[in-house]
């Protein structure tokens, strides 16, 4: 077989066509697995900062819970108290 002729089904005739050819399909995955990997490095950046909100929010109403609860004690002791002077 002549290094010039074509090869069956159309690839690459010589050793440095199938290095060049190789080359590019190597650079384009990895630039493939780069726009992947950015993708995926976001979308965990995103993910991290919706749970960083999820925690501020939790421990917003934890907060709040706290106060009503003490703010229902204090009046809960008022009651008691003044129930306690009708007697």
């Amino acid at each position: 077989m002549d290094a010039g002729a074509p090869t069956p089904g159309g690839g690459p005739q010589s050793t440095a066509d199938l290095t060049t050819f190789v080359q590019n399909l190597l650079t384009q995955m990895q630039s493939r697995f780069q726009q992947m990997s950015d993708s995926i490095i976001t979308r965990i950046d995103e993910m991290g900062d919706r749970v960083d909100d999820l925690e501020r929010s939790v421990g917003e109403l934890i907060a709040q819970a706290d106060d009503e609860g003490a703010t229902n004690a204090a009046t809960n002791a008022e009651g008691g108290d003044a129930v306690a002077a009708k007697r």
